[in-house]
């Protein structure tokens, strides 16, 4: 893809182990356009957090690349911010010293003290968390941890968000919520977002592009679907759309027919009825 913005080229991970180490990724190829959402779905095991590490610059490949906005990744950087499933946020401070303490380290050399508070203020506002700046996470629900969390993460202007099962911890009605938030910040900011999910609903709903996964060990891309449903998305419309519901199936498919997961079953112990090599999850 000629206009790619953020690239992964022949990335392979192997984390060190016996019998020469474990591998986890092979030859992932992978161009996203600059403002595009992807999606990244598939079994647990199959490398998905491992390559989303590697783009953020948590975990260095053992070989192939990563280029966002023609530059190299080789470690962390502001230019890529990471939302966990965990809302790491630092229990002794505010939600506003939560997102200042993010904003403070990457702009205190170019922008005033009044400056930056007022962007502070401007990004806890997107995320509906206004009324609750001098509270302590202890004091404000998951939910609401994890629209501060966000929060900081485009505090910090990435060029790239990257976000893991960030609505995985939360309820059913809290996750709907917040996942049109995330919607409605993308659609007026332009974001390039990668993310991880189990919900194959969720993949579609919010994305541009679903990655799907085949099974480790040694992961690669298995299949990469276009989403072809206009923006903004109502997710009530979207449950008799003809086009929504294809490529639902599409991702069940590719799950749960092409790439079941396949677990060993342990053998009985002597004087069983003997055992089967395998069961379909």
């Amino acid at each position: 893809m000629s206009n790619a913005y953020l690239s992964l080229s022949r990335v392979d991970m192997t984390f060190p182990g016996p019998n020469g180490g474990n591998p986890v990724l092979r030859g992932i190829d992978l161009d996203v356009r600059r403002g595009e959402f992807i999606s990244l779905i598939g079994h647990s095991g199959c490398g998905k957090s491992t390559m989303l590490n590697i783009v953020a610059g948590l975990l260095e490949a053992s070989s192939g690349g990563v280029i966002v906005d023609g530059r190299e990744v080789n470690a962390p950087g502001p230019d890529r911010a990471v939302v966990f499933q965990n809302h790491s946020l630092l229990p002794w401070l505010t939600v506003y010293q939560n997102v200042e303490l993010a904003v403070d380290k990457i702009f205190r050399a170019t922008r005033s003290a009044a400056e930056r508070r007022e962007w502070i203020l401007h990004n806890l506002a997107m995320v509906n968390m206004s009324h609750a700046l001098d509270r302590l996470p202890s004091q404000i629900s998951g939910g609401m941890k994890q629209r501060v969390g966000i929060a900081r993460a485009l505090a910090m202007e990435p060029k790239v968000l990257l976000l893991d099962e960030p609505f995985g911890a939360l309820d059913a009605l809290t996750r709907a919520h917040l996942q049109d938030e995330v919607l409605r910040i993308q659609s007026e900011l332009g974001n390039t977002v990668m993310m991880i999910t189990h919900d194959v609903d969720e993949a579609v709903l919010m994305s541009d592009r679903v990655v799907m996964m085949t099974n480790g060990p040694a992961a690669t891309i298995g299949q990469v679907m276009d989403v072809p449903l206009a923006r903004p998305r109502n997710r009530i419309a979207l449950a008799e759309d003809k086009a929504y519901n294809h490529c639902r199936q599409e991702i069940l498919t590719f799950l749960y027919e092409k790439q079941r997961k396949v677990e060993p079953i342990a053998p009985r112990r002597a004087g069983g009825f003997g055992r089967r090599e395998q069961v379909a999850a």
